[in-house]
């Protein structure tokens, strides 16, 4: 290959691109491959021009909803009905009309088959911040100028940022600190970036009062009260500054994870009366679909091996303690509920163990 060639996390990135504009890629593993299409982007030009032997491809998550069967444990290969359109396989991946319109089955489940296919690109799907449905059509002739994924080269990249590289630091004076520093971080395949604030000039010998942030549009920027992110990302800063020296993680991993959109389409279904997990299980995805050792390698990036840590999640604390960050101390984060977001908190609570 040569050296001007994309590497293969280049080629995942590529292949993150053509999903969300729903061009199809095509995925290799062995002998086998097969055509993959993002249901979310689906069009009526490219799902007729499908062969035979196509099938949708949903989580085990989606399908317990469905009520479809996952014969493939962490999966469902659903086949597609006859006179199957993009408008019905969009109706199986998204339940926005799942209450409206509650008999969409019944399903046929695919018992055989190897299913690896259609589960790499079902993570493929989520890290393109899709929703995680997607059709599979086995291919031999792939069309002209495809993007092309070999998994024995792409399977260990799957669901996993590509390694971060420094791109800029500069002084920026804060309200709560005038010794302020912004450090933006760009992952090598061109990704969403992230970023570090240093507030005052911490110490690298010595414990770091530390904010594992994720990304909140909704709550840091607007002021929603449907959760505690904002009050939280102020609270963590001004106790900062109090101190004279912390640092924020500041990580694009909205919506634990699952990208904007499909928060979005999560508090829509909150507001059919399901809680926070049952509404991204409905979608989908896990509970919690966040890589938090981002914020472990950017510690270490910038000196640091150990961490007062600002938080109410003991995930964030075993996912520092397994990446070789030592949390000597948790400092507890208890702001911003509001007659909005206390069932949102008690269920983080009960079901993501959250210290509240």
């Amino acid at each position: 290959m040569s050296a001007l060639s994309p590497d293969p996390s280049e080629y995942l990135a590529r292949a993150r691109g053509d999903l969300r504009m729903g061009v199809p890629v095509l995925l290799v593993n062995g002998g086998a491959a097969a055509l993959v299409l993002a249901a979310e982007t689906l069009t009526k030009a490219r799902f007729a021009a499908l062969g035979d032997g196509a099938h949708l491809a949903i989580t085990a998550r989606r399908a317990e909803t469905l009520k479809a069967r996952a014969y493939d444990g962490d999966l469902a290969r659903l086949v597609l009905p006859t006179g199957a359109s993009p408008d019905w396989v969009q109706s199986v991946a998204d339940p926005a009309t799942d209450l409206s319109h509650p008999m969409k089955g019944p399903f046929t489940s695919l018992r055989d088959g190897d299913p690896a296919l259609a589960r790499a690109a079902l993570q493929l799907a989520k890290d393109a911040r899709l929703l995680p449905a997607v059709v599979v059509q086995p291919c031999e002739d792939p069309p002209e100028g495809i993007t092309i994924l070999n998994l024995d080269m792409v399977v260990d990249l799957l669901g996993h940022g590509a390694p971060l590289a420094p791109l800029v630091s500069a002084r920026v004076p804060l309200s709560v600190s005038e010794a302020g520093r912004l450090h933006v971080f760009r992952p090598t395949d061109g990704g969403e970036e992230h970023y570090v604030v240093e507030i005052g000039t911490p110490d690298r010998s010595l414990p770091v009062l530390t904010r594992l942030h994720s990304a909140c549009f909704t709550g840091d920027l607007l002021g929603s009260l449907k959760c505690d992110c904002g009050p939280q990302l102020r609270g963590a800063m001004a106790q900062m500054g109090a101190e004279g020296a912390g640092i924020l993680l500041y990580l694009n991993q909205e919506g634990r994870g699952i990208g904007l959109a499909n928060k979005m389409r999560a508090y829509a279904l909150q507001d059919q009366g399901f809680d926070t997990v049952e509404a991204n299980h409905r979608l989908g995805f896990e509970d919690d679909e966040r890589d938090f050792r981002i914020g472990s390698d950017l510690l270490k990036r910038l000196g640091f091996s150990a961490v007062r840590l600002m938080t109410n999640n003991p995930a964030k604390i075993e996912m520092m303690s397994a990446q070789g960050i030592e949390v000597v101390e948790r400092v507890p984060l208890k702001l911003g509920e509001t007659p909005q977001n206390s069932a949102y908190l008690a269920t983080k609570a009960a079901k993501s163990g959250h210290l509240l």
